[in-house]
């Protein structure tokens, strides 16, 4: 070799640094993604890491080598990174644990059950080595809904320990206070209710019907031989989903103003949730939950499912639209379809949308990712129909705020709406990446205008398909 290329040879290792030259991988950017349901730590390098993991369980912490790198300030920022108010992350500790090896160790402040995974090249991500840190003692997400209705009749009533005459969900939640706490996973728990298997002795047995009418078989207020009711009056709880599309390491769309989808639509959610919590429908008190109330990650079949865990009358995913070009413009509604897409840009919108999953970082080998094609095709025509009814009734209220994209609702294989017993539409708010849109988006004043016309729809629907008596069993 010549001593020229000998001395070029040397500035480069001056240049990238050695351990970049001797290693072979550069990290490029750090992550952490703080959630009740679980945080995620997110390592994003040019080339694949290869690692080991060890977790201890008392205290509890989890232990990562990453080999093929030396320590360098990229990692060395993840300490910096960790909350205080993260729920399951107490701070993470990063050390050169040999030649070649970094070792991380992240410790919790509860027990935890860990996924370690990778994620391939995709959109703008290049290759990522993935923590989530799911609790091991998780939170029943419908008894906090009833918690919360419990807190609004102690205000409501001088006297809490005598529920309001004629009030199934009063006396629901007396006998509640009145009971142990319950055991997830336990044959009390709300979560095996929420997934029980369907039978005939539902009150709402129509063939024709889903959603407002609750799912078939799940005993929710009461006993399993309660009396029918009258479809026009009832008294429970009507609980509609609100989805908040995208979130955390997938931003959704983004505006030429930088305007994140998954910021836009998370705000619209807080102010529908408001309305929804603020409304009472022929004597029945509403409640929103919320698929996801921060900014974190939420694989599209978990939306679904945590919409049925609840047993949602109603799920609404949010959504702002964009396209290759700023002139399309106007709001949009979706429904599924079991068959073709209405159109080729339902088609393409379906497509797109279905794609999170891919940006936001799923771990295909995490058992509850194999979601059997079953329940996807489980999708019923009278789920369908509902669907279209309530879309139909939300398009005609956002076309009194905005213009609309499509004067109907669209249909197409949307997979967060394939729940096979909720009436489920798809919203694209306006398009963001339109500069006037993107403006309206980030528009307080438009946003509580949107949220008013999305809560007329929820009214406009129950108006004309009441929700039947049902019973939660709690």
């Amino acid at each position: 070799m010549k001593r020229r290329d000998l001395l070029q040879s040397g500035a480069l290792v001056l240049l990238l640094g050695a351990q970049h030259i001797a290693r072979g991988a550069t990290i490029l950017a750090v992550r952490v993604w703080p959630a009740p349901d679980y945080s995620r730590v997110t390592i994003e390098s040019d080339t694949a890491l290869k690692v080991k993991q060890f977790f201890i369980a008392n205290p509890p912490r989890l232990a990562v080598d990453i080999e093929g790198i030396d320590l360098n300030p990229a990692l060395k920022e993840l300490v910096a990174k960790v909350r205080s108010d993260d729920p399951n992350i107490a701070g993470i500790r990063a050390g050169q644990n040999a030649p070649g090896t970094v070792r991380l160790v992240l410790d919790l402040k509860q027990p935890i059950a860990p996924q370690v995974f990778t994620l391939t090249p995709v959109a703008a991500y290049q290759h990522r080595l993935v923590f989530d840190l799911y609790p091991t003692q998780v939170s029943d997400p419908l008894e906090a809904l009833i918690a919360d209705r419990i807190k609004d009749q102690t205000r409501a009533s001088p006297s809490p320990a005598t529920p309001a005459t004629g009030d199934p969900l009063g006396e629901l939640i007396a006998q509640h206070t009145q009971r142990p706490p319950l055991k997830l996973g336990g044959p009390d728990s709300v979560l095996n209710a929420a997934n029980a298997k369907i039978t005939s002795n539902s009150v709402a047995n129509s063939d024709q019907s889903t959603g407002a009418r609750g799912q078939k078989g799940i005993n929710i207020f009461g006993t399993d031989n309660a009396p029918v009711q009258s479809p026009a009056v009832t008294d429970r709880l009507i609980i509609i989903a609100l989805d908040p599309g995208h979130g955390g390491e997938d931003p959704g769309a983004i505006g030429p103003g930088g305007t994140r989808e998954k910021d836009v639509v998370l705000r619209l959610a807080h102010r529908l949730r408001d309305r929804i919590n603020a409304t009472v429908i022929k004597g029945n008190t509403m409640r929103a939950y919320l698929t996801r109330d921060a900014d974190f990650f939420v694989p599209l079949h978990v939306r679904v499912q945590k919409a049925r865990q609840v047993q949602a009358d109603l799920f609404v995913s949010l959504h702002a639209d964009a396209f290759f070009t700023p002139h399309p413009q106007g709001a949009s509604v979706f429904a599924l379809s079991q068959g073709g897409a209405s159109s080729s840009a339902a088609r393409w919108m379906a497509a797109k949308e279905n794609k999170a999953d891919l940006i936001g970082g799923l771990n295909v080998k995490a058992r509850d990712a194999q979601v059997t094609r079953a329940l996807f095709d489980m999708s019923t025509t009278a789920q369908i129909n509902d669907s279209l009814k309530l879309g139909s009734a939300m398009l005609g209220e956002i076309g009194r705020v905005g213009k609309l994209h499509k004067g109907r609702v669209e249909q197409a294989s949307f997979a967060v709406l394939k729940a096979p017993d909720i009436p489920s539409v798809l919203v694209e708010a306006a398009f963001i990446s339109n500069p006037e849109e993107e403006i309206k988006l980030n528009s307080e004043a438009y946003q509580e205008q949107l949220a008013s016309a999305l809560m007329r729809g929820i009214e406009g629907y129950f108006s004309k398909n009441p929700p039947l008596a049902r019973n939660r069993s709690v």
